[in-house]
Order: structure tokens, then sequence, then C-alpha cells
């Protein structure tokens, strides 16, 4: 049983990113005998001119990669934009500078950046050799306010935090702004510009699911009823079957056992064989997201044995991740899921007379009850009707195989200069390089022509 960061928890996985370390000290670096070099002026020191703005604070300077400059900060924020008396908190950003004279690329991963590389660049940045500032979102990593009142988490706070760093940060960084995410960093990307459309000049959004309706995923259930062939589809069926049929107590043993022996517990979901069920129901989703037709030959037959079958399915549903500690850790990402932003609850007549926990998909399986949940159902028609009426400079890239383009977002008569394009044969981690040559060219100029640039693309 291990765990990776999940992208859009509890299904969108990505890869494990490890900060690099900091660098030691010029003058813990420096022979006794030697000449400090001398200051940068005040006036062109890019560190000075950060610390100066209101309410920043520099943390620490990182690795960063040629031509860059890397910081840590830490960006005071009301926890509450409406009274913004009533307390604060400190925001974790990434800053890597190129210049003062190129575009500044707004990145959002929609979650905390404990797993995020400082020096990393989403691919508007290094398109537009552009700079950087990666936020954490509210409530996650060490952006969560103490005491932490759940009712100041939702998109339009997180939306209000976007537009006060793109405003204290204007100051030094004047040239065009771009925005971006990918998954739930995307949906972020969507909100901050449906509440704030004029911070930035276009956003570049990444399989972003388009959640209008949390009561009807039948577009997800049909989706996955047509996607891959048949025989890969009875692959994973069957599997599904023999894991909650004729292995049941033999696997939900396995995953009790490992859990206990790393010290994880499974108290919020309610137990092991609960755990089973909700990651059997989720596996086709999960395999299609970062999967494909290639890796259909990889799925097991029913006749494995116990230790093949655990550890395929142990790496696809990252089990760990299911745990009390890790649920404990992504609580904001659950609760924004449970009040505002919706998920799937797949069906599963594949599965008829096996299943014991009706319900068992829901996120309040995920969100201790000590926490209420309350879904706003008004939140996300209110994002697809500006988008589709008012939204515009906004490209959406999806995966073709990837379950979360079943309920995208689409442009309409209202929108300007807004496209929707898709990566032939790409899951839930694409990009505009996986596009069609003719398509990849459309997104290229169109982000280019934004953000005012002439740079050749960097594939």
């Amino acid at each position: 049983m291990r765990k990776t960061r999940h992208l859009l928890m509890p299904l969108l996985l990505a890869g494990l990113l490890v900060p690099a370390a900091a660098p030691p000290s010029v003058a813990a670096a420096r022979p006794a005998t030697a000449h400090p070099a001398p200051p940068r002026p005040a006036a062109t020191d890019i560190r000075a001119r950060i610390a100066a703005v209101p309410g920043m604070r520099v943390v620490k300077e990182n690795p960063a990669p040629a031509g860059y400059r890397s910081f840590t900060l830490a960006y005071r924020q009301p926890v509450d934009h409406r009274h913004p008396g009533r307390g604060s908190f400190e925001q974790r950003l990434f800053l890597l500078h190129r210049s003062t004279d190129r575009p500044m690329v707004l990145h959002t991963g929609g979650y905390d950046l404990d797993f995020q590389d400082p020096a990393s660049r989403a691919e508007p940045t290094r398109l537009l050799d552009g700079n950087q500032i990666s936020v954490e979102q509210r409530y996650f990593g060490a952006s969560r306010p103490r005491p932490t009142d759940w009712t100041k988490l939702d998109i339009r706070q997180a939306a209000d935090d976007h537009h006060r760093i793109v405003q204290a940060l204007r100051t030094v960084y004047r040239a065009a702004w771009i925005s971006t995410g990918a998954s739930k960093g995307g949906m972020a990307t969507v909100y901050h510009r449906r509440f704030h459309p004029h911070d930035v000049a276009g956003s570049v959004v990444y399989s972003a699911p388009n959640n209008t309706d949390d009561t009807d995923d039948t577009a997800e259930d049909r989706f996955l009823a047509g996607i891959g062939t048949p025989e890969c589809r009875a692959a994973l069926t069957a599997l599904q079957r023999e894991m909650l049929g004729a292995r049941r107590t033999e696997m939900a043993g396995r995953v009790a056992r490992e859990a206990a022996g790393q010290g994880f517990t499974f108290h919020t979901v309610g137990s092991a064989d609960r755990v089973l069920e909700l990651t059997v129901l989720q596996l086709p989703l999960r395999f299609w997201m970062h999967r494909g037709g290639a890796d259909c030959g990889s799925v097991p037959r029913p006749t494995a044995g116990t230790d093949a079958l655990y550890a395929w399915f142990d790496g696809e549903m990252q089990l760990a991740g299911y745990s009390d500690y890790w649920l404990a850790r992504e609580g904001a990402s659950y609760y924004q899921l449970g009040t505002q932003l919706g998920f799937v609850d797949l069906a599963a007549p594949q599965l008829a007379g096996l299943l014991r926990h009706p319900g068992i998909q829901s996120m309040r399986t995920y969100v201790p009850r000590s926490i209420p949940l309350r879904f706003r159902p008004g939140a996300m028609p209110d994002i697809d009707r500006w988008v589709r009426h008012h939204g515009s400079e906004l490209l959406f890239v999806y995966g073709e195989n990837d379950p979360t383009r079943a309920e995208p977002f689409r442009t309409g008569r209202g929108s300007r200069d807004a496209q929707v394009l898709l990566a032939p044969g790409a899951g839930h981690l694409t990009s505009i390089a996986q596009l069609a040559p003719r398509d990849r060219d459309r997104a290229t100029a169109a982000l280019r022509r934004w953000a005012g640039v002439d740079t050749a693309p960097e594939w």
C-alpha cells in the first residue's frame, strides 16, 4: 500500500514532485579570504522589490532553472474577503522570476504546494519564456487559517485570493498575465475568470470537469461504457467482480493488514471492506484517466495470485489515500467537492448483487461527521453560463481518453476568442504539445497573441 499525490482527489493521480533542497548560503560556501560580492542595487534586485509589496513576505530563495530566480513567498490574505477585518492567514506562493518585461503566468494546481518543485514550469510558462507565480489554494497545506472556519472555503473566496495576488504583483510585473491550471487547478482557473474576468489576458485550462448537475452522472456512465475495446472493458469488469466476489474477504483483509503495518486507519471511510468496495467501483474511471488501450494487457486475470492482483490494484487505486491520515491532509478538497464542485457517483450494473454499502461514493464518505456538508447546487451552473455567454480568451484542452471530458466546458454564442480542443489518444495528464498539429498551432498562436509575445514555442 503506497500513496502518491492525487490531482483531483480522490481519483486523479499526478506524479510525485519532490521539492529541491534549499541551496547553502553564499556566506557559508565562500572562503574566508574571499571578497564579498557587491549587493544588487535595491532598485533592480527582484527580491527587494517583491519584499516591498504590501503583505508579501519572502520566505526563502530556491534553486532555479538557468535564467530564473525562484522564491518561496507568503502573502497575507483575509479569511473572509467580504469582511477583511475578521482575521487573516498567509498564503504560500512559489515565484519563478525571469524578467519583469516577460509575461506572468498565474499557475494553480488546486491543492497545496507540498509536492510541487518550486523550479517546475507549467507548459504556458515554457511556451512564453515567462515568469510564473504558483498559488497554494486556501485551506490547503501551509495556507490554512487557524482556527479553521470551513464556511469560508468556497470558489468565490479562492477567486478573490487570486485577484489580490494579481493586483499586488502587477506593480512589479506589468506585462501581460496568463492564468493556467489542470484538473482541479483548471477548475479554479475558470472560477477566478468568472469573478474577475479582466485580471488576465487569457487562460489555458487542462482537463477540467464541468459538473453542472451533481445528481446526474449518466454522461460518465455512457463514456465508460464505450471507451476502449469490449475485451478491455470485460477484463476490468471481471477483475471488479473477483475483488468483490470470491476474493472479497481475502482482499479486504489484505487492505486492513497493509494499512495497519504502515500505521494507517480507516475510521473516516468506516472499514477496510468499505475502502475496498469504494475503490473497486472507481477502478474504471481511474484506469481510463491514466491508462489507455495499450495498458489493457496489464489488467490481471481473475485467476491471478493474491499478491499480483493486490499489487496491481493498489498501484492503480493508491489505497493509502483513503486512510484517515491522507483524508485529513486532503480534507479541503473533499469539502469543496461536497459543497460546490460535485463529483461522480458511478452506476455499476455489472456489480449487481455484490455491493454492500449504498451511497459509498458520496463525498460524505471522505469528510468527518464533525464537519458539516451542505451542497450548493447553483454554483456550477453559474460558472457554466458565464463561460458560454460571457467567457473570452479561454482555451480548454482535454485528452481523448479522459473521462472528465464526458462533462466538459463548452463555448457558446456569447463567448469570444474561446476554443475547446481534444488531444488524440491522450488521458487526463494532457498538454498543448499532444494536440494534433493544426490544433497545436491554433492554441499556441492564441496564447502568444494574448501574451503579446512572438517567442518561438518550446516543445
